[in-house]
């Protein structure tokens, strides 16, 4: 007698385990997700103002160079993060472009994580086609 109810308190048990991981990630989501943008917001609100007062021609100048055929090269990672700190205009908001590439990042990790939770196998499955297409295209647009 005591077997079957020690085997009903874990399954309860574990069931609510599952309800509080779920609940937990579904709750934490939308907040990761919403500081992640307002914080890439701020970077870009903060990049454009240094670039209004600082150089408010800026953009207008590198788009006529590349109508005239003049390429700039990408900067190194590192090299673009120094240049933000260092109060660069353009760098800033290339920083914040960066930073808002992960709000759909981020949203199809969860999402990747919630389908794994659920053991929902066809939804994983496209879920990780999705998430590896992302990063892909994220670090093809960076190399080139």
């Amino acid at each position: 007698m005591a077997e079957p109810l020690k085997r009903l308190q874990s399954a309860a048990s574990q069931d609510q385990t599952t309800r509080d991981e779920e609940r937990i990630l579904r709750r934490w989501t939308p907040i990761l997700l919403r500081t992640i943008l307002i914080v890439a917001s701020l970077i870009l609100a903060i990049g454009l103002f240094m670039m209004a007062r600082q150089a408010p021609g800026a953009y207008v100048e590198r788009f006529h160079a590349v109508q005239a055929g003049r390429i700039y090269p990408q900067d190194p990672l590192g090299k673009m993060l120094t240049q933000a700190e260092h109060g660069d205009p353009h760098a800033i908001v290339v920083f914040g472009l960066m930073v808002l590439t992960l709000v759909p990042l981020a949203r199809v990790a969860f999402c990747f994580l919630l389908f794994i939770r659920e053991r929902d196998w066809t939804y994983v499955a496209f879920t990780a086609y999705v998430l590896c297409g992302l990063v892909v295209g994220v670090l093809l647009g960076r190399v080139g």
